[in-house]
This record gives structure tokens, sequence and C-alpha cells, in this order.
């Protein structure tokens, strides 16, 4: 299995780099493949940054074809995940499956939001088979992903376009703190939100209590 297993992922990689020389169309096919099947080395992020270097001026265009790519990847794996039920989730530890729907059911949309924005090793294959083995809204899954992978995606295209070369040593350097660094602001703004949201019911409650109480009264 081991074998075949390597293999597999060996033509992957041919794979991959046959569909460098396409551009943006090979971005996307790179991205989907990534997503759906198993990661490739360097994945999408590094395409990103060899497409994006040698074309500055078409990077809007390398980050939307990677983001598509990686959405319509995602989606392909959810629903095999759907489809295989419980037993999608059986390369993945015990803990690791019940950490995972934890931050599920208690951060909903946010957590698959900031875990497709965090760079590999990540592991959010986990995340995918996860939401779809408990059939997680399949539109918020969709649009999670898009803007956290799309955020990452811009980043790094961006990054390449302005830096060139030295945006993949950046990238290595820097990117998991900005990584945790938006996680953590994501989380603080949803947070916020919903205090603020629990807050305004309060007063809304509150108000309608002294409503009705001056109407008894009169």
């Amino acid at each position: 299995m081991k074998w075949l297993f390597r293999k597999f992922t060996n033509g992957l990689t041919f794979v991959k780099q046959y569909l460098l020389a396409y551009g943006a169309f090979g971005l996307f096919g790179i991205a989907l493949l990534d997503s759906a099947l198993i990661p490739l080395p360097g994945g999408p992020d590094a395409v990103l940054i060899v497409l994006s270097t040698a074309h500055p001026a078409w990077v809007a265009l390398y980050v939307l074809s990677a983001t598509l790519g990686s959405v319509i990847g995602c989606l392909i794996f959810y629903y095999i995940s759907r489809r295989a039920g419980k037993g999608a989730l059986k390369r993945f530890s015990p803990r690791k499956q019940a950490r995972v729907k934890e931050l599920i059911d208690r951060y909903d949309v946010l957590s698959v939001l900031v875990a497709s924005v965090l760079p590999p090793p990540f592991p959010f294959k986990i995340f995918i088979a996860t939401a779809g083995v408990f059939r997680f809204s399949v539109t918020r899954f969709a649009l999670a992903v898009a803007v956290g992978r799309g955020f990452r995606y811009a980043l790094v295209g961006y990054l390449a376009a302005y830096y060139g070369e030295h945006a993949k040593d950046l990238l290595a350097r820097y990117y998991p703190y900005i990584g945790l660094g938006v996680a953590v602001l994501l989380v603080a703004f949803f947070v916020g939100r919903n205090l603020l949201k629990r807050r305004n019911r309060g007063d809304d409650s509150d108000a309608t209590l002294a409503g009705e109480s001056e109407s008894e009264l009169s």
C-alpha cells in the first residue's frame, strides 16, 4: 500500500509540473487537485508565487484561479466525505476527530474559515471531512472556504508580485504568525458581534417587559 501511495503521489507531482505551464488554468487545476485529493508538495501556494513573480500584473487572475479551484476541490472532498459517512474520518485519530467536531459545533462557520486561512502543514482536510460527514451547510461551508482561501492566496500572490523571489522566504518566516494573527482577529470579531447581539436582545426584552408593566399599571 505504501508503494502504491508513493506512486500515486509522484504521479500527482508530475501532473502539477505539467499544469504549471498553463498559467492561471493550470493553477486552477492544481488547487482543485490539492483540495480534492492528496495535498501536493508545495501546493498551489508555491505555484502562485512562481506565477505572480513572473507576471505581477496578472496576480488578481492567479488569486481568483487558485481560490476557485480550491473551493471546488473542497466541495468535491466534502461530498465524498458526506457520502462515505463516518468512514471518511477513520484515517484521523479519535482525539482529532472529537476536537474538530467540538470546534465546528462551538464556532460554526468561523472554525472552517479560520482553518482555511492557515497554511500547510495545518490539517485542513479533517475540517472538510467533518463538515461533510455531519452535513454542515454546504452554502456556508463554500463561503467560508472562499473567504479564507481568497485571503490566503491574495496575501501570497501580492507579496510575490511585490517582493519577487524573496516572497517565499518572507512567507516561510512570517506567514504562520500572520495566519494566527488573522485567526485571532476573526475569532475576536465574531465573539464581539455575538456578545453585542445578545446585549441588544437583552435590551429589547427589558424594553418589552417595561412596556407590558406600564400597560398593566395603567
